[in-house]
């Protein structure tokens, strides 16, 4: 029929079972196989004597080392302090730094009486990267530091004295030969890697083993193969043991395969997988009742778990994200720097400048393109984003790790308690060929379904397996304690609230034989005894469909055993796809095992001594976790943002709108350009531009961390690693051929209004910049005909180096209202930001008393601070366009690009 692609479906011939003479044969193999085993446990328990002498036991210490998981490898802090210095963008800023160095040197040397600004530059560059590095490394380091004060939430077990005694002896061959033939080291798929594996936390108890004959407590590390050994209830395995004997004992895997119940343990070979088998116990797993002894034959690394640590610390960590988009982000600046720098070199010769000065321009274009504010404004968003995650109780042990939730496109979750309320109940029934909505309800009222038929009445005689924890008689059903699994737990309650005490039931047809529930076989049989019918037992069973089915030959309708038929698959399909849709199904069948089982027949579940298929089958039990509360929403968004089944990214946006607003390099970079090419008066100087990178800039960059999440960024797909860059061409696009250009022609029509203003027409500029620097000329004639000393031509260019500073301030803060948002219009999003802050800031720096000395910044007129609010508008209104056309016609090219 073709129906096996499908996913959870049943293909027909799954109902047919194997033919008898099959199975009698692999039977047989497994009987002389079980036979031949039990015959060498016997041999082995009496060649166990006296255990490994103390001689042996060093002998093999020295040769296989301690008992310990080795340690992942760690990098010293000093490299890791090194790397926060100079990895990424803090090799960009080393780079300025050391140019402003040999610029001044170049000055220096040729000429005494030149300017510092280099010399300063170059200082603030170093400090900058060292303080952003070392704010870096404290906040990784505090980070580091809490993961491994994890360690201490491990229970520490402890053990008692005991008395010693003589006992066997080992033949070393022997425990090599079935260590051999039956511990097979595969790594199982669903392997769940525990935390405590990662960091190398040890169980604590001292074990307690066997060395010539006498019982002692050795320390952890001093156990080795060979070893006899014993556990008990309480203590934690310290190696991975072959069992020989065993008394009652179980063990919680759960750290190594996700069952949640605790597993029997015996010395008998049951799987093929040593997972799965029950002889033996693996290193890190707990004993929590019974007592055993066994034979270490794996310690340390070679153990599983030590695999498993092998495994995980084995793995190379690779590049996040944000350093690939930084790498990039360097690579881009350092190459328009390098080739303005060539470009204006040439052009410094053509224009009959010295060869001196032409290096000292190619220079100084180079430092002018480097953002010497971003890697501050980079560390600082990220580590406010790490804080804004750790109070949601998300650790972020890399800060450059948590921009990577951006690019997140499918989450992988645990389902049960995390996604649901981890609380199971019944949901559908089918039987008699009829699905029927399930009535979990004390009172039982509302939908009712078929109680009256005899399916029914065998249905739930098969269903409930796990018991309520004593004491809570006075409790409604629904909220009683039980002891088994979720499932179970829902089965128990159903039935009991909607057919009659479990408990009576049990008590009339009690359990003589059982096979539990495992990962292999994905079914749980019991038979039970019954004391009111002619055959004393009868067969029950329940599990996965694909599994029980095949073993089916009949069904009940209406309490009468029929054949399967074509009909009947079709119905079972039907209902299967219409109940498996979100909801776990379970299958149920029986079978009247015939009279030669009489009563007190010993009945084998390990050499299968009774009948297991030409089953009954009965029906269909549904049973659904329902989601928390919140999940529905949640899953929504995400699949709103095209998230297969919440991440935010938001880290990404605000650090691409920061890079937004350091669109300043073109006003700064410009002003060296007109300066070299029409030989006019600096407009914009070294000691101004640092007050806007490292000062005015800074604040409106950091409040955009503080920004929430634009109110559309759940319907954006997740961010494209591959093609959707940090900084792109539309970015570079918006930030030097709008924005920023924008921003210079502001600052140079303040710089030509201040000097026109005092005589100098901007005609009358052009070629004055040799006579401008000559402090030996004292009578600089203006257009006006008034004459300028040198003293005070030199104050009104550092007040247009104020102006121009403070034209940027105005207009950075529209371009910071811009930045807010990459398609919503401003309105849409609210407005919250640095602006005040940046403005006091420039106010500050340029009306203070004794800052014409420190920083050559004098005051400003009110009216040269207006002159540039006229672009700041233009900016606002020509952006607001550009949004609109982008949300009214989404995908398009150009400047309509979303950044």
């Amino acid at each position: 029929m073709g129906l096996r692609e499908k996913k959870g479906m049943v293909t027909p011939h799954e109902w047919n079972a194997s033919p008898r003479s099959r199975r009698g044969l692999k039977r047989g193999k497994r009987k002389m196989k079980k036979e031949k085993k039990k015959t060498d446990m016997e041999d082995l328990k009496k060649e166990v004597v006296v255990g490994l002498s103390p001689e042996e036991a060093q002998e093999i210490l020295t040769r296989d080392g301690p008992n310990t998981i080795t340690p992942p490898p760690t990098i010293p802090e000093w490299v890791k302090f090194c790397k926060q210095l100079f990895s990424g963008f803090s090799r960009l800023l080393w780079a300025g730094a050391i140019l402003c160095f040999v610029t001044y040197s170049i000055q220096m040397y040729f000429n005494e009486e030149s300017t510092k600004d280099n010399l300063y530059l170059g200082i603030i560059l170093g400090v900058v990267v060292t303080i952003t590095g070392c704010f870096s490394y404290y906040q990784e380091a505090k980070n580091s530091r809490i993961m491994e004060s994890f360690k201490n939430m491990v229970p520490q077990l402890g053990l008692k004295k005991v008395p010693r005694y003589r006992v066997g002896n080992l033949k070393r061959n022997r425990f090599q030969n079935f260590q051999q033939h039956n511990y097979v080291l595969t790594l199982w798929p669903k392997i769940i890697i525990s935390f405590w594996c990662e960091h190398n936390l040890l169980p604590s108890s001292a074990p307690l083993v066997i060395r010539g004959g006498e019982k002692m407590q050795l320390n952890l590390q001093n156990v080795v193969v060979g070893d006899l050994l014993e556990v008990k209830g309480g203590d934690r395995i310290p190696a991975d043991i072959r069992l020989i004997s065993t008394q009652g004992c179980k063990v919680d895997i759960s750290c190594l395969t996700g069952e949640s119940e605790p597993q029997t343990r015996s010395p008998d070979f049951t799987q093929e997988n040593s997972l799965e088998t029950q002889n033996i116990c693996f290193f890190s797993t707990n004993c929590v009742e019974g007592t055993a002894r066994g034979i270490i034959i794996a310690t340390g690394d070679s153990t599983m778990m030590g695999h498993i640590a092998t495994l995980t610390s084995g793995l190379e960590a690779g590049k996040t994200p944000i350093a690939i988009e930084i790498e990039h982000f360097i690579r881009l600046i350092t190459s328009v720097a390098i080739f303005l720098g060539v470009i204006f070199f040439g052009l410094s010769i053509i224009l009959d400048y010295s060869w001196l000065e032409a290096v000292i321009f190619l220079i100084v274009i180079i430092v002018a393109n480097v953002p010497e504010g971003l890697l501050a404004t980079v560390t600082v968003c990220l580590t406010l984003a790490a804080k804004r995650m750790a109070m949601k109780n998300c650790l972020v042990k890399n800060l450059e790790a948590g921009e990577t939730l951006g690019s997140t496109s499918t989450i992988c979750s645990d389902k049960t308690g995390t996604l649901t309320q981890n609380h199971m109940t019944v949901a559908h029934m089918w039987f008699d060929k009829t699905t029927y909505e399930a009535n979990t309800s004390e009172e039982q009222i509302g939908n009712t379904f078929a109680k009256g038929s005899d399916t029914w009445f065998v249905l739930v005689r098969i269903a409930a397996r796990a018991d309520f924890k004593a004491g809570q008689e006075t409790l409604p059903v629904a909220k009683q304690e039980t002891a088994g699994d979720a499932s179970e737990s829902a089965l128990l309650k159903f039935v009991e609230q909607s057919y009659s005490s479990v408990k009576d039931m049990r008590e009339k047809s009690p359990e003589v034989a059982e096979i539990p529930f495992n990962s292999t076989n994905k079914y749980q049989m019991s038979i039970l005894l019954r004391e009111d019918s002619s055959q004393a037992h009868v067969l029950l069973m329940k599990g996965a469909p694909e599994r029980i089915l095949g073993l089916c030959s009949s069904y009940l309708l209406n309490g009468q055993e029929y054949p399967v038929d074509n009909e009947t698959k079709e119905a079972f399909q039907n209902a299967y796809l219409e109940l498996g849709a979100g909801e776990r199904v379970r299958v149920f069948c029986f079978l009247n095992l015939p009279n030669t089982f009489s009563k007190g027949f010993k009945f084998n579940t390990e050499e299968i001594n009774f009948p297991m298929n030409n089953l009954c089958f009965v029906g269909l039990i549904s049973m659904m976790d329902p989601p928390r509360a919140a999940v529905p929403d949640a899953v929504g968004k995400c699949r709103s943002a095209g998230i297969k089944e919440l991440v935010c990214r938001l880290i990404f946006d605000n650090l691409k709108k920061s890079i937004v607003t350091r669109t300043n390099n073109i006003p700064e970079i410009t002003p060296f350009l007109l300066f070299i090419i029409l030989s006019i008066p600096l407009p914009l100087g070294m000691v101004t531009i640092l007050c806007s990178d490292l000062g005015t800039d800074m604040v409106p960059c950091i409040s955009l961390a503080y920004e929430a999440a634009e109110s559309d960024i759940m319907k954006r797909a997740p961010r494209n690693r591959k093609t959707d860059n940090l900084v792109n061409d539309h970015l570079i696009g918006m930030a030097y051929g709008q924005t920023g250009m924008i921003q210079a022609v502001a600052g140079f029509f303040t710089y030509f209004v201040i000097l026109a203003k005092n005589g100098f027409k901007p005609i009358d500029l052009l070629g004055i910049r040799l006579n401008w620097e000559n402090q030996y000329i004292n009578n600089l004639e203006d257009g006006c005909g008034q004459q300028w000393t040198f003293e005070q031509w030199r104050v009104l260019e550092f007040t247009c180096h104020t102006a121009f500073f403070a034209s940027i301030v105005v207009v950075q803060g529209a371009n910071l209202i811009i930045c807010k948002t990459r398609r919503n219009s401003v309105f849409q999003q609210g407005m919250k930001f640095g602006i005040l802050e940046e403005t006091l800031l420039a106010t500050f720096l340029s009306c203070t008393p004794g800052m014409d000395k420190a920083l050559r910044m004098y005051p400003l007129k009110i009216l040269w601070w207006l002159c540039a609010t006229l672009y700041s508008l233009l900016i606002f209104i020509y952006d607001e366009m550009r949004k609109l056309t982008i949300r009214r016609h989404p995908g398009g090219e150009g400047p309509c690009t979303p950044l």
